[in-house]
């Protein structure tokens, strides 16, 4: 089993003895402002007239980008502040450097985890769904992962703009009129600084960030779910399954140890899955360690030797890599 080395005797601990481990205002703060002033910098130096200064510029950025997307969903959970309103506040200002509307975003959250391990239902997993795929999807997906075109993540966010699922989304919601509004404000916020400083000033501020950034959570968005077993309904009537149940259908990549304290524990995806009401930054507080956790060098190394369709559309029983 993967991350097998990793594995403890311990039992998970209950839910209801884990509710002291929950947000503060001040941590949260602390985060936000953190990478405000990184985004600052990050800009500024890109705006320099120098080749290097530009780069590290960029570099700066886009790890601010990361970090926005980590915060947008720690703001989706609510677990980012203590205060609803402030984790409202504050995921509409990651969404708008995260690239995802904080209102959509935090619908299609709640239903991945409503019916995650279910693949077809799941929408961050449905398009990975068993069907029929032709010669060009599984050429482009194995030619963009081979040479680290950040694809996935393009396409992942592009699920939170499409206008036929937002109107689903909105319908489900039954807060048409809020999501809608949301994206077309964050669309206008994006064309309005489009109009003011010119494509060519925003492509050099952040052109080459937003490559870097989605790079590097390819890597993160697809060692969470991917070439995991998952069951399928097929169309009928199944039931969720519940947040402790969700381990099995997840995996967590092991960050060094600053690194993963840095993006409030992102890796530790099967711990967010099973205490969702955890903030981020207080996961590793919890005495258990999950079954499927691998580290992040390890399972870079072994998934890049896949091709990138295997990777996506199969999982390790079918192919018995195991990852």
């Amino acid at each position: 089993m993967v991350g097998s080395t990793l594995m403890t005797a311990l039992t998970p601990p209950r839910p209801a003895a884990l509710r002291h481990l929950h947000a503060t205002d001040a941590a949260g703060a602390r985060f936000v402002v953190a990478n405000g002033v990184l985004t600052v910098a990050g800009i500024a130096l890109s705006l320099n007239g120098t080749l290097a200064v530009w780069a590290i510029g960029q570099i700066l950025l886009a790890l601010a980008m990361v970090e926005w997307f980590v915060l947008l969903h720690e703001c989706g959970h609510h677990t980012l502040f203590r205060r609803r309103a402030w984790n409202t506040a504050a995921g509409h200002v990651a969404g708008f450097f995260a690239f995802i509307p904080f209102g959509v975003w935090t619908h299609v959250h709640r239903l991945h985890h409503k019916w995650t391990g279910w693949q077809d239902l799941d929408p961050t997993t449905a398009t990975l769904a068993p069907r029929e795929r032709g010669r060009f999807e599984r050429g482009v997906v194995r030619l963009c992962w081979k040479y680290w075109v950040p694809l996935f993540a393009t396409v992942y966010r592009a699920g939170f703009w499409n206008p036929a699922r937002l109107l689903r989304y909105a319908a489900d919601s039954g807060r048409a009129l809020q999501l809608v509004y949301g994206v077309l404000s964050v669309l206008a916020m994006y064309g309005a600084l489009i109009v003011w400083f010119g494509p060519a000033m925003i492509f050099r501020s952040v052109g080459l960030a937003i490559v870097i950034a989605f790079t590097l959570e390819d890597l993160l968005i697809l060692s969470q779910h991917t070439h995991v077993p998952m069951e399928v309904s097929g169309g009928g009537r199944v039931a969720p399954h519940s947040a402790m149940d969700q381990e099995r259908f997840t995996r967590s990549l092991r960050l060094p140890g600053v690194v993963s304290r840095a993006v409030l524990h992102f890796d530790a995806h099967e711990l967010h899955h099973m205490y969702p009401f955890v903030p981020g930054y207080r996961l590793r507080d919890i005495a258990y360690e999950p079954q499927n956790e691998i580290g992040w060098r390890q399972w870079v190394v072994a998934a890049r030797r896949i091709p990138g369709d295997v990777l996506l559309f199969q999982n390790r029983q079918q192919t018995g890599f195991d990852l």
